[in-house]
């Protein structure tokens, strides 16, 4: 039970991507995942006018949570996505880990302007990291790992 990677796309854009175990590394690429994603965001907003949350294999689940960020001095309709996201392991529980990236979301949108989070790019968005490993605590170790620091020297 645990986040294998988490992380935060503009659109099609992958802003930051932590892996805390190498399993997730062949899930699939930033950039692929970031397109999948907001195409798979769109097609069901537009289709059924709903948002995406869980994709389940028969390994992971594919976890996110969304809001739009606005566009500085554009129509107020003009948006982009922001979406955070977590690849876990099958027994994890996605609504508690939803309420983490929506916690991630959160923060991220008041430690940065909508200016800052359209035009920088993501090695500027580095020092967030320690913020998610904060909000996530011990979920983003496997039980092993959990009871590893249990019994440490």
């Amino acid at each position: 039970m645990a986040v294998l990677e988490v992380g935060i796309n503009l659109g099609k854009e992958p802003l930051i991507e932590i892996k805390y175990y190498s399993s997730s590394d062949d899930v699939i690429t930033p950039g692929v995942r970031a397109n999948f994603l907001t195409g798979i965001r769109d097609f069901i907003d537009e289709a059924f006018g709903d948002r995406i949350s869980v994709i389940s294999s028969s390994d992971f689940k594919l976890i996110s949570y969304s809001k739009k960020v606005g566009v500085p001095g554009k129509d107020e309709n003009e948006t982009q996505p922001l979406l955070s996201f977590a690849i876990i392991e099958q027994d994890t529980d996605p609504s508690f880990v939803k309420k983490h990236l929506k916690e991630i979301l959160s923060e991220f949108r008041n430690q940065y302007t909508p200016n800052e989070i359209l035009t920088k790019k993501p090695s500027y968005f580095k020092k967030f990291e320690q913020k998610i490993n904060e909000i996530l605590g011990d979920l983003r170790l496997k039980i092993d790992d959990r009871l590893k620091t249990l019994f440490r020297d």
